[in-house]
């Protein structure tokens, strides 16, 4: 009797899979964000997530839970139940906690299931209008030539934007202060009044600011064009380079592979779409699509990036 009770409730476990994932998604899905309503992750987000309501037949809440540079939503994520109902939309500095922080409350690799790549955004290197570089070379030639002189703004310690900047600096051989603000919106201020000359942004802030003669960007972080700017890319003078923050879906480690391929699926058709390939241009992005397993591919491999940055940098976060 007792066997068979076994073996009934093997095969109920067996079973309960493929049928909830053929009923999924059965009630709202909550899409965490790592940072505040109104950002660039979070108006990005909210892009995906309105597409996937209606596909989906269920809303998708996009659930902020800033703080920790995205550590606090990540571990709501990691503890989660991994039925696909909680998923995250997270960015590279995901990838660079565990170089950046002394200690996690999750393992990037085996706390997460991917779903899929979703959406690459370029920085900018900009300058004050006052500095004597209008060009990546130029700017290389007035760093070697000034070491320590010059110093440049980012929204903190261990960002993609920081590291960004550490990897320029490594590649272009140029000795630059860091000064660390908190959060990107304090930079823009100190950059157009000349109290920093040198400063790392996302796009959109960037190519307002150049449209007004307040800024002078310099080049691109990465290859993704930018909607309104025809600005060149650093690996236009540094061959290889390319350290834009990347946004992409996961969900809990042990979400079934039914519903990792459903999430995946309609991720597919939201990027296909010409109405989120628009609005998502409109924020200084690019949408950037994978599949489940190359994102899981992307992931380790970034992570083997920046850890290296981090350590030749020396970036460290408590």
């Amino acid at each position: 009797m007792i066997i068979a009770r076994l073996l009934l409730a093997v095969m109920a476990a067996l079973l309960a899979v493929p049928v909830s994932a053929q009923s999924f998604p059965a009630k709202p899905i909550h899409m965490f964000v790592g940072y505040s309503a109104g950002g660039g992750a979070d108006a990005l987000a909210r892009i995906v997530a309105a597409k996937w309501s209606a596909e989906l037949g269920q809303q998708v809440l996009v659930d902020n839970r800033p703080g920790a540079g995205g550590n606090i939503a990540a571990d709501t994520l990691a503890k989660a139940l991994p039925d696909g109902h909680a998923i995250m939309f997270a960015d590279s500095a995901l990838l660079i906690a565990p170089s950046v922080y002394a200690r996690l409350p999750f393992d990037v690799m085996k706390s997460f299931a991917p779903v899929g790549a979703a959406v690459s955004t370029p920085l900018t290197v900009v300058v004050n209008p006052a500095v004597p570089a209008k060009t990546t070379q130029e700017l290389i030639a007035l760093l070697r030539g000034n070491p320590g002189k010059y110093s440049y703004g980012s929204p903190g310690i261990g960002t993609v934007h920081h590291l960004a900047m550490e990897l320029f600096k490594i590649q272009a051989g140029v000795s630059i202060l860091h000064v660390p603000y908190k959060g990107a919106s304090a930079i823009v201020p100190d950059l157009i009044s000349g109290q920093i000359p040198i400063g790392i942004m996302s796009a959109s802030p960037a190519l307002a600011q150049a449209k007004g003669g307040k800024l002078r960007p310099i080049a691109l972080t990465s290859r993704v064009k930018v909607r309104g700017a025809d600005w060149p890319a650093l690996a236009d003078t540094l061959p290889g380079f390319d350290a834009s923050p990347r946004l992409f879906v996961i969900a809990p480690a042990g979400t079934p592979e039914g519903v990792i391929s459903k999430l995946n699926a309609t991720l597919k058709s939201t990027l296909s779409s010409h109405e989120v390939i628009e609005a998502v241009a409109n924020q200084g992005a690019e949408t950037d699509y994978s599949s489940a397993r190359e994102l899981g591919e992307r992931m380790a491999q970034e992570m083997r990036k920046w850890a290296q940055v981090a350590k030749d940098s020396g970036a460290k976060l408590e």
